[in-house]
């Protein structure tokens, strides 16, 4: 296709609507397949969005026509759809986490490396308004060098909402990593990498009663972790904390994550977006200054790292939504529940760089 990247979409959920919304924004990309094990879901889409093609994943995969795959299915198949996409010879961007375990986390990263082919993978809510304005501050200096940090996903978990809601509470789901790569790939971007953790979690009701339709009333048994504590090191020196749990059915105030420097603190919005309100508190004063948004995409833009990486294809710059960052976090998130395990400080394997900050241009593609 001429001019334009040719894009393929496997898994046509909830959380497709948004992908394919944000790619149509961009004239460089045009969303031509779109595929999903439910033929329905997927005929939906394509009708909704008028995709022109609608076919099984391997259909999608064998098409020579398309240049990249958005892989949104359930986490426990991210790792096999990569693969077949890589195996494909497609570039691919991944909905978040990349893997369930560290071992799966390298092997894909490994095969992309081997077929010299792009690798990105989700939140890119980082690369938004939000957390891009809260990294110039940082790096500005506007709080001093980082000390400590605390951070919080705190919610009461998602059968009250999500129509399938079983996986969240199955080996590979509980809010770590459902949520916790929102939070981890924030911090990384803030503060770089981690280098060691210890932790301790727990599981505060044995089942869960689905209250959204079209399964109400059924029972769920949870199989996971629904509330982990970390103490997290970064290489940076700075210490703090990260709790995210399922079990917090009631209102709270505290802070989803502020970093607290010698000059000041910062006030940052929730990851899980593109926008939000960021708060600046200088030291010897006694409340926040809310800081305008230096950054362009403070609207929801899930896709918005697809569209990074396809870019860095044309310059070779590497892409900032990437799997080196997501491997790391999928150490983090191991190591978590390791740590909670057996009662044990984990010096963490893997590593990464911040990767480069976004323009405070609308747009640089």
């Amino acid at each position: 296709m001429k001019g334009k990247y040719a894009v393929g979409v496997i898994g046509c959920g909830s959380i497709s609507k948004i992908y394919f919304e944000t790619l149509r924004r961009f004239s460089h990309v045009e969303v031509v397949a779109c595929a999903d094990i439910n033929s329905q879901a997927s005929r939906a889409r394509a009708e909704e969005f008028s995709i022109p093609k609608c076919c099984s994943p391997e259909e999608l995969l064998a098409d020579g026509q398309i240049d990249a795959v958005v892989n949104l299915t359930i986490p426990q198949a991210h790792v096999g759809v990569d693969i077949a996409t890589l195996e494909a010879g497609k570039h691919v961007f991944s909905e978040k986490p990349l893997a369930l375990n560290l071992e799966e986390a390298r092997r894909v990263s490994r095969l992309a490396a081997e077929r010299n082919l792009r690798l990105g993978c989700a939140p890119d809510t980082v690369l938004g308004a939000g957390i891009q304005t809260c990294r110039k501050l940082v790096d500005d200096g506007a709080i001093g060098k980082p000390l400590v940090f605390v951070a919080n996903m705190l919610c009461g978990g998602h059968e009250t909402w999500h129509p399938n809601p079983e996986f969240y509470y199955q080996p590979g789901g509980g809010p770590l990593f459902d949520m916790g790569p929102y939070y981890l790939h924030a911090l990384i971007n803030l503060l770089g990498p981690v280098k060691s953790l210890v932790a301790s979690a727990t599981a505060c009701y044995a089942e869960r009663i689905i209250t959204s339709q079209p399964k109400y009333g059924s029972r769920i048994k949870v199989e996971v972790p629904t509330h982990l504590i970390a103490i997290l090191e970064f290489h940076s020196g700075v210490v703090g904390t990260l709790t995210v749990s399922f079990d917090v059915k009631s209102p709270h105030n505290n802070p989803r994550i502020e970093i607290y420097g010698e000059t000041g603190s910062l006030s940052v919005p929730d990851p899980n977006g593109f926008g939000g309100r960021v708060l600046l508190g200088p030291a010897g004063q006694d409340q926040w200054n809310e800081i305008a948004l230096s950054h362009p995409y403070f609207e929801e833009s899930r896709g918005l790292g697809l569209i990074d990486l396809l870019d860095a294809l044309k310059t070779g710059r590497p892409h900032r939504a990437n799997d080196i960052i997501a491997l790391h976090a999928v150490e983090i998130m191991q190591a978590i529940h390791e740590s909670a395990h057996e009662g044990r400080r984990i010096t963490l394997t893997t590593s990464c760089e911040r990767p480069l900050p976004m323009s405070s241009e609308p747009r640089e593609w």
